[in-house]
């Protein structure tokens, strides 16, 4: 269905920081806020839900183990200049996980959200 919403859960430490990174630096809006707990934010058509520690998806699973933020699984924003996106968000303090690395596909570079939830920033070869 061409109007439906992709939706993408992240775990984060703290909701609002995490709305306020989207909001602020990937152009993200509000759709929902029930701050600590949980909190959605839409870009086109990616709906991001961000849920915290005391969401109801924050629960241990049945063996006791908690989800927490962070790993390897990731939203990637392709993009026409990478460096001018870089120097963007360095200079309002993002923080990497390692500088740009070419490719043969084109150019990418990982950044951490505040919960340490990476995004992929892309620029096709060609671009």
């Amino acid at each position: 269905m061409p109007d439906e919403l992709v939706n993408v859960r992240y775990m984060v430490n703290g909701v609002q920081a995490s709305i306020d990174f989207y909001t602020r630096h990937f152009g993200f809006e509000l759709r929902s806020n029930a701050a600590p707990a949980f909190a959605d934010v839409v870009r086109g058509r990616l709906r991001l839900l961000l849920a915290g520690p005391q969401s109801s998806a924050g629960r241990p699973m049945p063996d006791g183990r908690k989800p927490k933020p962070g790993g390897w699984n990731r939203i990637h924003f392709v993009v026409k200049d990478i460096n001018g996106e870089v120097e963007r968000l360095r200079d309002a303090g993002v923080s990497f996980r390692n500088e740009i690395v070419t490719g043969p596909g084109g150019q990418q570079i990982v950044i951490d959200d505040p919960s340490g939830n990476p995004i992929k920033l892309f620029q096709p070869a060609g671009n």
